[in-house]
């Protein structure tokens, strides 16, 4: 069945795209925060464990109801590694690191997606599509937050 929200097709598909990429650095994101809450060590690591817990319980969230504006959109979303390592500006990160070392990755982490939800934005305003932009104003203010909370963590 056609869909017809008053979105063109052409604006829907751009928009779906762009939230694939979203969604694409936003599950990077949730594992790799995952990854540094079962592998941190330190002295800091009951702070920083139960910090990167709650960042990644807040994403695996997130990466739901992008998807599922994807979908509202028509368009499918992807869901696979491979999908995602296409799509995503994140780079996986391979060995081990110090705490300060995951620190530094996940606050890159929070504004590549901060960059990309931004990134969507002209096509959102051009297409009058106010969920969509609801939706990137939140991710951006949480993430945004997020590089925050992590970049404080550094401060002398």
């Amino acid at each position: 069945m056609d869909i017809n929200i008053g979105i063109n097709d052409t604006d829907r598909k751009e928009i779906a795209a762009g939230l694939s990429r979203l969604l694409a650095d936003s599950y990077t994101l949730y594992l790799k925060t995952h990854n540094y809450h079962w592998n941190v060590e330190g002295p800091q690591f009951n702070t920083l464990h139960t910090m990167f817990e709650t960042q990644y319980t807040e994403l695996a969230l997130a990466v739901d109801e992008v998807a599922e504006r994807i979908r509202a959109l028509g368009e499918p979303a992807p869901g696979s590694y491979k999908a995602f390592a296409a799509l995503s500006s994140i780079d996986e990160q391979e060995g081990r690191l110090s705490a300060d070392e995951m620190i530094r990755d996940l606050v890159a982490g929070q504004e590549a997606v901060v960059r990309t939800a931004r990134s969507v934005f002209p096509t959102v305003g051009r297409a009058s599509d106010e969920p969509t932009a609801d939706l990137l104003t939140q991710r951006m203010q949480i993430h945004e937050k997020n590089a925050w909370m992590l970049r404080s963590m550094l401060a002398a």
